[in-house]
């Protein structure tokens, strides 16, 4: 049952709102025609809104302190409306005129859609249908993390409610009743091309949020008075998230543009300019205007602090599957690093993430099978100082790639960690194999990507993670597989470790994961034979360590990699870029082959990175006609 303490409406006075809410349009209409590009229209849809929640008293934040722990946040999921988000903190004092016709120009921080050059910028927007997952976690680490008092609020288009992740946000902030979270959805009919799926019927917006447990309050978009007395019946809401539902005319305050088609992404001409300013009405640039204070911060009872005893160390004394030494892991590593908060897919009991959540459960968040919504919720997390861990299978990543690729211009702080990769997951079969995941994560700027082979090297990993500030993708392996280290072993990133070596090794043999057990199985059988080989665990495949692998390539002549995922963008491919101007032979073994299902020693060997594969690449080594041959 949700209470809602219901207060005074305050009436405006001298139509001060009105005013500030016209100098915005003002603004937006100036700095999108000096840029000859944008979205007026639709900035000019939410103006009202925006202008009642930030200078209504509503919105409490500090302008000049914007990481104040009890700031309320706001998130533009409709990211395109940046002309508005920019003219506020215009209004607010934050930007000079002069400073706002520098939008979309090189250099400038008002960027086409927000972004962390800004310095209100919660997160960077624009790929519709991520703002409000970003703002669950937000909300999250308000309400069961931090316990502080700040609300999240979420401006969010009618177009982006047909992406699949506003509900899969939907539903996970009515399940953790997240009251201190507000959506503003700004239903203006028309999209990019024409009407969206329900135009103005706002009932249907209505009926369907509520559905998923919210409590919902429709409004006209533009009476600032309904807008304020919507405002204040949201935050006295308990025990549910609230969507208010406004209905609002995309380009409103002029009638050359009010509900128009054909206007999405277009500002108007220098020619049309003073004709729409004057349908606009007189404006007083003089206005200012600022958002309430924040609340004051108080460190909340039992609060935890950094601990800085040293974690307890760990055990592994036979075989271990590296998903499980992840989870064992994730324990110890969080005396060292209390921000962790860990985030699962209804995979917890695979990955070994349940592990942690026995632990401290007060620090998992079960986020089931809604994968993008997962990877936005921890970039909310992560921009309120969060270390966030976020696992499923490696495939199911996959799914949540947009989410991903966007984090990095938040500068996200989030560690991936993908289990059940490769063909070595045996009989699931192919839907169930990670696959593409590596090159997916290489792509991402700035990103690490670690492999590890055994449970001691996947434990050290997990902590260099955790202590590394940016995005890690950790792949970790379903089968159990043999120790190859100890607990002294150090695995920086960007390190390897070389461990067979000679002085007659006819080859180098680069693996990380399974197949670096294939690779010792081969070097063994190799040496027998008289043919020594070295062996390279290539556990931090991007960053690389280049200069071992050039090292290798000029002793040995031959490099062979042998990796347990698709040959484009994989291991062997940034082995490839790493020896770019190296003379060396490069033999790749990948999986090349459509996978299916069997035993997992099957399909390693069906796919040619088994240890058999891999002798076969050495003994058949040709003598190159050129030193900078590849295969």
């Amino acid at each position: 049952m949700v209470r809602v303490r219901r207060k005074k409406s305050i009436p405006l006075k001298d139509g001060r709102l009105a005013g500030i809410a016209r100098l915005i349009r003002h603004h937006i209409l100036m700095s999108t025609t000096r840029a000859g590009s944008g979205h007026p229209t639709s900035s000019m849809s939410a103006t009202d809104l925006m202008t009642a929640l930030m200078f209504g008293g509503i919105f409490r934040f500090d302008l000049d302190r914007p990481e104040h722990p009890n700031n309320d946040r706001l998130i533009f999921s409709k990211g395109h409306a940046s002309p508005l988000f920019y003219a506020l903190f215009s209004v607010a004092g934050k930007l000079t005129p002069s400073e706002l016709l520098t939008l979309r120009k090189l250099n400038s921080p008002l960027e086409g859609h927000p972004a962390m050059a800004f310095p209100y910028t919660e997160a960077a927007t624009g790929s519709l249908g991520q703002g409000l997952s970003i703002g669950v976690g937000m909300a999250l680490n308000a309400k069961y993390l931090d316990r502080v008092g700040y609300r999240t609020y979420v401006l969010l288009g009618d177009s982006e409610m047909a992406e699949g992740s506003q509900w899969e946000a939907i539903q996970i902030a009515a399940h953790y009743k997240l009251d201190n979270l507000v959506g503003i959805l700004d239903v203006n009919r028309l999209g990019q091309r024409g009407q969206t799926m329900y135009g103005h019927d706002i009932q249907a917006y209505i009926r369907r949020v509520s559905a998923f447990g919210w409590h919902t309050l429709s409004v006209d978009g533009h009476s600032l008075p309904k807008i304020l007395a919507a405002y204040r019946q949201a935050i006295a809401v308990r025990g549910k998230p609230v969507m208010i539902v406004a209905k609002t005319l995309k380009g409103a305050g002029t009638r050359y543009l009010a509900d128009k088609d054909n206007w999405h992404g277009k500002p108007v001409t220098p020619q049309e300019l003073d004709r729409v300013l004057k349908e606009l009405g007189p404006v007083d640039q003089s206005l200012t205007a600022a958002p309430a204070k924040p609340l004051p911060y108080k460190i909340p009872p039992g609060a935890r602090k950094p601990a800085v005893e040293r974690a307890a160390p760990l055990a592994f004394d036979k075989p271990t599957p590296t998903r499980k030494a992840y989870g064992q892991a994730l324990v110890t590593a969080f005396k060292k690093y209390p921000n962790i908060v860990v985030l699962d897919a209804e995979t917890s009991n695979s990955t070994y993430a349940e592990i942690f959540a026995q632990a401290h459960p007060d620090r998992f968040f079960e986020m089931y099978i809604a994968e993008q919504n997962m990877a936005g919720v921890a970039l909310g997390l992560s921009r309120r100082g969060k270390i966030p861990f976020v696992s499923t299978f490696a495939a199911f990543l996959t799914r949540a790639y947009d989410q991903i690729r966007m984090s990095q211009y938040s500068r996200a702080n989030i560690k991936f960690v993908g289990s059940h990769a490769g063909v070595s997951i045996g009989e699931d079969g192919p839907s169930q194999m990670g696959l593409e995941e590596i090159a997916m994560f290489r792509a991402i700027l700035g990103s690490v990507v670690l492999y590890p082979a055994d449970a001691w090297s996947a434990a050290r990993l997990v902590e260099e993670a955790a202590r590394h500030v940016g995005m890690v993708y950790l792949r970790t392996t379903r089968k159990e597989t043999p120790l190859l280290y100890g607990p002294q072993d150090e695995f920086p990133i960007g390190g390897c470790k070389v461990l067979r070596q000679s002085d007659r090794d006819a080859a180098t043999v680069v693996a990380a994961g399974i197949t670096l057990h294939e690779a010792l199985a081969a070097a063994e059988e190799l040496r027998r034979d008289g043919t020594p080989i070295r062996v390279i665990d290539l556990y931090s495949i991007k960053p690389i360590d280049a200069q071992t692998l050039r090292k290798a390539a000029a002793d040995t002549g031959h490099i062979v990699t042998v990796e347990d995922h698709f040959a484009e963008g994989g291991l062997g491919e940034a082995v490839l870029s790493a020896l770019a101007d190296t003379p060396v032979r490069v033999t790749k073994l990948a999986v090349r082959k459509l996978p299916k299902s069997g035993k997992p020693e099957e399909l390693l060997d069906y796919e040619d990175i088994s240890k058999r594969a891999i002798m076969q690449a050495v003994r058949q080594r040709e003598k190159a006609t050129t030193p900078s041959l590849r295969s």
